[in-house]
């Protein structure tokens, strides 16, 4: 169970889209939108993992079709999430400062991000510690996750809520955190290519 644990909690605090984000948007719009932002990444999660544990999401990936469809629908979404992190409160005129993706937007995020299909496949197909009660372990696993998952994304909100920089820095961290996703986004495609 240490070991799930310890596992869980550097997959949960390594960046990817929904941490990236979460961060970017509690900078770019506050503690209010950053939260709700927050929770539908929660929702979202548990969504996917509820997916990998009843075996949805492998029926679903098995089909080509769907998961050309999936990674289709990721990419276009992680682009479009990148190029408003990277274009929010920046000083162009030309663009206007974006809206806070809300609730529904971090649910739509963890339901194509491949890093939480990932996650939650390697969190709750490997790391066996109770083999006999599989519904008590996939419970525990849920608990010991979700106790993990809440205070990484506060944290990772409060972190994004404390950048109060000059706008020329923003502006920096806005094209890094965008630049981090599409490389995110990149890397998914050349593993797509190569499967």
């Amino acid at each position: 169970m240490l070991t799930f644990a310890a596992a869980a909690f550097f997959l949960i605090i390594t960046p990817g889209p929904g941490v990236l984000s979460l961060a970017r948007v509690g900078s770019a719009f506050g503690r209010r939108a950053g939260t709700f932002y927050l929770v539908g990444l929660f929702l979202g999660s548990n969504f996917v993992s509820g997916a990998v544990v009843s075996g949805l999401a492998a029926l679903l990936l098995a089909d080509a079709r769907i998961r050309l469809v999936l990674f289709l629908a990721s990419f276009a979404y992680l682009t479009y999430l990148a190029l408003r992190i990277a274009f929010a409160g920046s000083q162009i005129a030309f663009i206007e400062r974006a809206k806070a993706p809300g609730i529904r937007g971090g649910v739509a995020l963890q339901i194509i991000n491949p890093k939480t299909y990932a996650v939650s496949t390697a969190l709750f197909t490997g790391f066996s510690f109770w083999p006999e009660n599989y519904t008590g372990e996939v419970a525990l696993k849920f608990l010991i996750l979700n106790t993990i998952w809440v205070p990484v994304h506060f944290l990772w909100l409060r972190v994004g809520i404390s950048l109060n920089l000059a706008a020329r820095t923003h502006r920096i961290i806005n094209i890094a955190m965008a630049v981090s996703m599409m490389i995110v986004v990149v890397l998914a495609v050349a593993t797509q290519l190569q499967a």
